[in-house]
């Protein structure tokens, strides 16, 4: 039996596959930049299901956001080698699952759009990234942290429309509350991310409405016009963000002569799907 688990930096979608038997589970999400060996090690050990099966383990085939290092993929690695120890564990970048769930025989573009953003490039055989990922601080143009850091400094700053304002402040928000949370506590760009559903909630504001506008343009001029062959390629969507907002999505890119491939909310289904096709990788 083997495992292949999508994780971004908020949760993490598991897959158990064996001859007759596909079992899901899930779990938070592991960024190596922001977990540490320990702190996934306790999740781990928490999680009653994966705990009964890890023996029965052979490769654990682990793709999440933050692996885009050997340094940093070691972090992953040593983790899950130490709770599945009859396993072999493969750790791969988040843009490879992105890449592999969305091919369907020909060059694309495939784009995450989650709790943060990034793309690439995948002729079937090499995935490349044009530009790098700046994560939540610096980047992640699109995402739910991106959308998030607007909001919440709208809010602060007192921007935001009366329904907006009204619903964070019957949330006991405040500037106090914000700062704590991100700037004093761990997992500020999850934190930042959570309040993309109350974004959503309200998207026909027109404060709404001008925010994805703004911010799906500002990804579609940084992570899909890197590509000189943009409009040449169909252009995948993986994330939450990105299927939450598929309607504004499809929109603004139709506007920039961008066609669209699949849009999917998680690609762990055909990520399987790739693994079980990929018998030298099984």
């Amino acid at each position: 039996m083997f495992l292949v688990v999508e994780s971004g930096s908020t949760k993490a979608d598991w897959k158990l596959v064996g001859s007759s038997i596909e079992s899901s589970y899930c779990t938070k999400g592991f960024n190596p930049y922001f977990h540490t060996q320990e702190d996934i090690l306790i999740e781990l050990n928490d999680h009653l299901e994966l705990d009964l099966i890890k023996e029965k383990i052979t490769k654990v085939f682990f793709y999440g956001a933050g692996c885009s290092s050997a340094n940093l993929n070691s972090i992953i690695e040593n983790a899950l080698s130490h709770f599945f120890c009859n396993s072999k564990v493969f750790v791969n970048h988040d843009l490879s699952a992105a890449a592999f769930a969305c091919y369907r025989g020909d060059p694309i573009i495939a784009c995450i759009i989650g709790t943060g953003s990034n793309s690439c490039y995948y002729d079937g055989e090499v995935v490349s990234e044009e530009l790098p990922a700046l994560s939540y601080i610096l980047g992640d143009e699109g995402s739910g942290s991106h959308f998030g850091k607007a909001l919440l400094s709208d809010f602060q700053y007192k921007r935001l429309p009366g329904a907006l304002e009204k619903e964070l402040m019957h949330m006991g928000l405040t500037n106090s509350v914000i700062n704590e949370n991100v700037y004093m506590k761990p997992n500020a760009n999850v934190y930042i991310a959570s309040f993309m559903p109350i974004l959503i909630r309200h998207k026909d504001l027109k404060y709404s409405q001008d925010l994805i506008r703004k911010n799906f343009q500002q990804f579609i001029d940084i992570h899909i016009k890197c590509y000189e062959n943009y409009k040449e390629v169909k252009v995948n969507f993986v994330g939450s963000i990105a299927s939450l907002l598929d309607v504004e999505l499809r929109e603004i890119c139709a506007e920039n002569e961008i066609e669209i491939g699949l849009i999917l909310r998680r690609p762990l289904d055909r990520l399987v799907d790739f693994h079980r096709a990929k018998k030298n990788l099984v």
